[in-house]
């Protein structure tokens, strides 16, 4: 008999962890269809500053302690968020109504994300990879990364 009740018991538990993981699936996309929707707002954030040439509208997409780096006329560049904002003209690029950029992906688990973008202005295409976090309930770029290729090279 305690043989019966120790494999009862195993039948049951096995039951219902299957019954609570057949629940996870249809849990798990409310929560990230949100989160993807949050960190797509803020690329397309980071696009309007770039769009403006604004300081103010780029500075909101991005956590202040964020930095910015790449290669930059063959050299390593690394800018604070200071640094990178305050390269911004203020106005809009002459050939802005040209320009392209696209979220081509976004991952995300829990408070992490990442995402990549392509930009194309002109004759070079930036392909910008983000490091975004969600801190007090709000997703901000961390870091960002870039490579830009010229047309033609």
């Amino acid at each position: 008999a305690p043989f019966a009740t120790s494999r009862s018991m195993t039948r049951i538990r096995t039951l219902a962890l299957a019954a609570a993981l057949s629940f996870a699936p249809t849990l798990a996309p409310a929560q990230s269809t949100s989160d993807d929707a949050a960190v797509r707002a803020v690329i397309q954030q980071y696009f309007r500053g770039h769009a403006t040439g604004d300081s103010a509208v780029m500075r909101k997409a991005f956590h202040p302690t964020a930095h910015i780096e790449g290669i930059r006329g063959g050299a390593f560049s690394s800018w604070t968020l200071n640094e990178y904002v305050g390269n911004m003209g203020g106005t809009p690029a002459p050939d802005e109504s040209s320009r392209r950029r696209t979220i081509d992906s976004v991952d995300l688990m829990g408070t992490a994300a990442m995402a990549k973008a392509t930009l194309v202005h002109g004759a070079v295409t930036f392909t910008d990879y983000f490091v975004l976090l969600k801190v007090n309930g709000v997703w901000g770029i961390a870091n960002k990364v870039y490579y830009a290729e010229r047309k033609g090279t």
